[in-house]
């Protein structure tokens, strides 16, 4: 199995029968960094692309990238509706509607869990507003065309691994204990949106116990609006507490062969 960080919350899983997405998003402003220089027609081939929820720095580029690829779009029916207003059609887009929705495909079973949005802290909903400042009106569009709608979690066996991936950090409790009951390889979690992200993340670590953790989402894919974190204090919490897994922090468009 190869695993491609995409930057942001998307990656890239290869098996040798089958090739998918999740959260693929290449779009970048003109200050991002890291840049990401891949183009939709760079993905293929892909047979499936799996959607968290319906934010723009998840969604915007999946129709682009679908019409390239032939694949088909795995979401929430929020996200779907989306999609149909970017023009893609109906028999591309395969709504969730229910939790535990499942799908199999060339060796590869993907089972949905109905998940959550992280929420937005005070402390950085008021420094992105500085940073922000003037660009608000320009920005705010991006919002209100991309709502977020159901967010999902989905759990990946193919070859012998169990790969979850979260792309949002705000599981309750319930949810991560009845994800934990099954024993997990690699973890893909996002590390955005709070500013005590990296203790919002290494409780996951604690809880879900993974054999590797790839933390993603900390790059700065959309400035203002988004900002580089620092995920040290995430990768010490891990080190020091929770000894069976190790972290691997991958550069964009690295692959990692398991």
């Amino acid at each position: 199995m190869n695993i491609q960080w995409l930057g942001t919350a998307g990656f890239k899983i290869q098996t040798a029968a089958a090739s998918f997405l999740t959260d693929p998003y290449l779009s970048r402003n003109s200050r991002a960094l890291p840049r990401q220089p891949l183009a939709p027609e760079d993905l293929a081939p892909v047979s499936h692309i799996f959607i968290s929820h319906g934010h723009f720095d998840h969604l915007m580029d999946v129709p682009a990238i679908a019409r390239h690829t032939g694949a088909r779009v795995i979401c929430s029916p929020t996200a779907a509706h989306t999609l149909a207003d970017m023009g893609l059609g109906p028999d591309r887009v395969i709504p969730v509607g229910k939790d535990g929705f499942e799908i199999s495909f060339s060796g590869v079973r993907a089972r949905a869990f109905y998940s959550r949005h992280v929420r937005f802290d005070l402390r950085l909903l008021l420094t992105t507003l500085i940073r922000t400042g003037r660009e608000i009106p320009e920005i705010l569009p991006l919002f209100l065309k991309f709502p977020c709608g159901q967010v999902l979690s989905w759990r990946f066996e193919a070859e012998g691994k169990t790969v979850h991936f979260f792309g949002s950090c705000g599981s309750t409790d319930r949810e991560l204990n009845a994800l934990a009951s099954h024993p997990l390889d690699i973890l893909l979690l996002p590390l955005q949106g709070h500013s005590r992200i990296c203790d919002l993340g290494f409780h996951y670590v604690r809880v879900l116990n993974p054999g590797l953790v790839i933390p993603h989402h900390q790059d700065d894919f959309f400035p203002p609006v988004s900002r580089t974190v620092d995920i040290n204090p995430f990768t010490d919490l891990v080190k020091g507490g929770c000894p069976r897994t190790r972290t691997r922090v991958m550069a964009v468009n690295e692959v990692l062969s398991l």
